[in-house]
């Protein structure tokens, strides 16, 4: 298009500044059903992950209160964060890429906002206010009883659901063990999880019922990265105006002259952010398919070809282009997959028994008869299994040995942990320099678990 005026402003804010308010009409069509189903496998995961144990340990947890983290049954502490920055890294990178490629295809399908948005809150005001006109009409009607039972009903589902969701987000940061302690036991006695419930729940039920789409167009930064990330290779829900231009509207004695566009503003009359996909690429749009089943129905009444607004690149519209795996996309791949197999490698060689050893701050060493030196060491352990774990001390690779200060085992109960004080005591013979590296394994039942590293605090030579 010539005019790319309506890049100067978003469809659901007026030239005043005020709120357009969308009134979206519901889609009906073959990718609209295949949403619904992702959307009910979705559901089905969000709703019962957090319940789902193994070996008495929650299968999913992000517990950023104790920074205690599992997925899939394996706990991660804070000593392990330097996982979830690799991990971070290879989200984004992996958002950049599938970006490049697919375009905003995560926000249609995938985006917990758009989800909830479209298939949750969006379906339960069609079956209590009316599709798109009967909400416009109710909207504009006078307060009367009928409207005064409308839109309370809505607003009282809309923060019951939003209530429930609250309360399985929260399971899933503190665990559905926690939770039930919240709901059954006395008030008084989980005064701060009911309070995070309520917050969560408001915060749930402003952005269903009255931000809607613009968390997706105003504060979501996702779609204004497409500008940088799309390019004419990137496939995305597009209009194919090389078809459907010049425009006209739908006569049967009409001349072919005209492309297959019939101007009937199904397309924009079924988006839930307002705009109008005929006039290209644009930040607000999800990808939600909603244009492509209304516009697929108006071609099928009139006897033309489906496919006029339909998933495509740029050059595969301009000059009939496959999608190429571009050098660009090459490259990002490439540091992903990498990124992936380090990710995998620390998994992989992720020990079950974590700790740290600190030499005594402030002590220098100490004589022990005429021929031994000794430092003192403090020792923090963290027992990543569900199963109690007694621990031995052992020097590795040197003459010398570990004289515990107290017990000879350090006991670490399950996803807990233990501590313990020791001597490491070597000959005077085997100190050469001033500060020397020691390695000290952690065995159970003579079965070494892993080792840790330190110094020790020898005389000037």
């Amino acid at each position: 298009m010539s005019d790319h005026t309506f890049r100067d402003s978003i469809a659901t804010v007026d030239k005043q500044g005020k709120r357009n308010w969308i009134f979206a009409k519901q889609p009906k069509g073959r990718w609209y059903n295949i949403r619904s189903l992702v959307s009910l496998f979705y559901f089905s995961v969000f709703f019962s992950l957090p319940f789902i144990s193994i070996n008495g340990r929650p299968l999913f947890m992000l517990n950023v209160i104790e920074g205690k983290f599992i997925l899939f049954g394996a706990i991660f502490w804070p000593q392990d964060f330097f996982i979830f920055g690799l991990a971070m890294m290879a989200f984004i990178l992996f958002i950049v890429v599938f970006t490049m490629a697919f375009g905003r295809l995560f926000c249609g399908w995938m985006c917990p906002q758009t989800i909830f948005m479209e298939m949750l809150f969006r379906r339960l005001e069609y079956w209590i206010e009316g599709d798109a006109a009967a909400q416009k009409l109710l909207q504009q009607a006078p307060w009367n009883t009928n409207k005064i039972i409308r839109k309370t009903g809505k607003h009282l589902a809309f923060y019951a659901l939003s209530f429930l969701i609250a309360n399985i987000f929260l399971a899933y940061i503190i665990g559905a063990k926690a939770l039930g302690h919240i709901i059954t036991e006395p008030l008084s006695a989980h005064a701060g999880g009911f309070i995070a419930i309520l917050v969560f729940s408001g915060v749930f039920y402003g952005v269903f019922a009255f931000m809607r789409e613009q968390i997706c167009t105003i504060v979501c930064p996702y779609g204004r990265l497409q500008g940088v990330l799309l390019d004419k290779d990137s496939i995305l829900v597009a209009y194919d105006y090389e078809r459907g231009e010049p425009r006209g509207k739908f006569r049967k004695d009409a001349s072919r002259a005209l492309g297959d566009c019939i101007d009937c503003m199904q397309c924009v009359k079924v988006c839930p952010t307002g705009i109008d996909i005929r006039n290209g690429t644009q930040l607000e749009c999800v990808n939600c398919t909603a244009c492509i089943d209304a516009c697929d129905f108006m071609m099928e009444q009139t006897g033309r070809p489906k496919g006029l607004i339909r998933y495509a690149s740029e050059n595969g519209i301009a000059q009939k282009k496959k999608l190429r795996f571009t050098p660009r996309l090459r490259v990002y791949t490439s540091v992903l997959t990498l990124l992936l197999i380090a990710i995998g490698a620390m998994l992989g060689s992720r020990k079950p028994v974590s700790g740290t050893i600190m030499r005594t701050a402030g002590m220098l060493y100490q004589e022990r008869g005429t021929d031994s030196l000794t430092n003192l060491y403090r020792i923090k352990l963290i027992n990543k299994t569900t199963k109690d774990i007694p621990l031995e001390l052992r020097l590795e690779d040197e003459a010398g040995v570990i004289s515990m200060a107290g017990n000879t085992l350090i006991h670490v109960k399950a996803e807990g942990q233990g501590e313990g004080t020791f001597f490491v005591v070597l000959p005077k013979t085997a100190v050469h320099k001033r500060k020397s590296t020691l390695y000290i394994g952690l065995y159970e039942n003579n079965e070494r678990i892993t080792r840790l590293r330190t110094t020790f605090l020898g005389p000037v030579q």
